[in-house]
């Protein structure tokens, strides 16, 4: 609903079917390979190499569910690029990217970062902990969110603008969604999702910590809640007035994106930071994703649903947000069950050392270098191949009508043209 609403009534029927596909071929791609190499029980740091095609599941380690839960990361990390090339991308293209992506790119960040095994990874059961911490990444900012955005980032350069993005002197024109409410629904219906991936990243609920009266992870569940619910309201909040003061007038749509960049920023620490540090996280995610979006605008960068800027720019700040801000008591309590005479770094403001913060940030480097030696070339193939982007005809056009058989709406101010692909097949037979 959120990326058919932030594009323009021709396209929408393309959009939507996009998010279909990255779900579909991405359900069969982690399926075949990309659990196994983010989870599969090898000592190997790099990359898992088990569990193929769900081969020896249920484990000891790991059952079904664990792969579905997986799964709807992994498939998300897909949409988000999806929206970075939309409007003007081969539909052939979705599905050659989508497969790559969720089988193989994601899966070997996921391994570095949430399997014990990985060089990444924060968990006691690691050989070695970088720096004596590991990167905290606790529900994806930099494994889900980061990732998707630097795909984005190379899909949409490579590419180019839209037609018609920027005028002759290289001055943006606007090129509004079609419809707000559709933008408004999916971003309540990503909130609601976002309960589930940050406190659902607990895994299990019924464990208690001890030296502690009536605590275990089903009160860090409720913090962490109240966390990911504080940083999206607060970059909400800013994003409504500091686009007031640089538009001047309120806009539901930024505000919309701003509160999906705060969700993005704490999504790395969600379960290890106060309440109050979530008002941080969201108030300076809101300028990130203002500050890219206005770079994006100099450079001529063009990125319909702002995918780059807010999965990317808020992703990366959440990483080095949780390295200033993660608490003592909540790291352990999150990858400790809480027991005592365990000692870690954790945020650098809180006294916790430099070991955090470095690791958050090699983490950011890593995620950055990988998706863009992997995705970049690939990419770059596609284009080179000429099956990335439309003909510049067809774009004018419509993907709707171009491509899937017409449009998502019986009409729409943007219908000058044929209504239906046989009257698009005629017409492009006589030019």
């Amino acid at each position: 609903m959120l990326c058919a609403g932030s594009v323009r009534a021709k396209n929408a029927m393309n959009i939507m079917l996009t998010n279909v596909v990255d779900a579909v071929v991405g359900s069969i791609s982690y399926f075949l390979f990309g659990f196994a190499f983010a989870f599969g029980s090898s000592s190997n740091p790099f990359i898992g190499t088990d569990f193929f095609a769900l081969k020896d599941i249920p484990s000891s380690s790991y059952d079904y569910s664990f792969f579905l839960y997986q799964w709807a990361f992994a498939i998300a990390v897909a949409g988000i690029t999806s929206g970075s090339i939309a409007e003007r991308t081969q539909f052939s293209a979705y599905l050659i990217f989508s497969f790559f992506l969720t089988g193989f790119v994601y899966p070997i960040v996921a391994h570095w970062v949430w399997s014990s095994s990985g060089w990444l990874s924060p968990s006691l059961a690691s050989s070695s902990l970088l720096f004596g911490s590991g990167a905290i990444d606790f529900a994806g900012s930099g494994v889900v969110h980061l990732v998707g955005g630097i795909a984005g980032l190379w899909g949409s350069f490579i590419e180019g603008p839209r037609v018609g993005r920027f005028d002759a002197f290289g001055k943006a024109v606007p090129m509004r969604g079609h419809n707000a409410t559709l933008v408004v629904l999916g971003t309540f219906l990503l909130w609601f999702g976002w309960f589930g991936f940050n406190p659902g990243s607990f895994d299990k609920i019924l464990v208690a910590y001890p030296n502690t009266t009536g605590q275990g992870n089903w009160t860090a569940v409720g913090r962490t809640a109240v966390t990911t619910t504080l940083a999206g309201s607060t970059a909400g909040i800013v994003t409504l007035f500091g686009r007031r003061l640089l538009v001047g007038h309120w806009d539901a749509l930024d505000v919309c994106n701003g509160l999906l960049g705060g969700f993005v920023a704490i999504t790395s620490g969600c379960s290890v930071v106060e309440p109050w540090a979530a008002i941080v996280c969201g108030f300076f995610a809101a300028w990130v994703l203002i500050g890219l979006n206005i770079l994006a605008i100099k450079l001529q960068f063009d990125d319909p649903l702002e995918a780059t800027q807010l999965h990317g720019g808020c992703g990366a700040w959440g990483l080095i947000f949780t390295g200033l801000f993660a608490k003592k008591e909540f790291v352990l309590q999150a990858y400790d069950s809480g027991e005592s005479g365990i000692v870690r770094p954790y945020g650098l403001f809180l006294g916790g050392g430099w070991g955090l913060l470095g690791a958050q940030v090699v983490e950011v480097l890593v995620i950055v270098g990988w998706v863009s030696v992997t995705m970049g070339p690939l990419f770059y193939g596609l284009h080179k191949l000429g099956v990335l982007r439309i003909s510049r005809e067809d774009e004018v056009m419509g993907l709707d009508i171009s491509s899937h058989g017409g449009y998502a709406y019986n009409a729409h101010p943007e219908e000058t043209g044929p209504r239906f692909y046989g009257e698009y097949v005629r017409l492009q037979a006589k030019s």
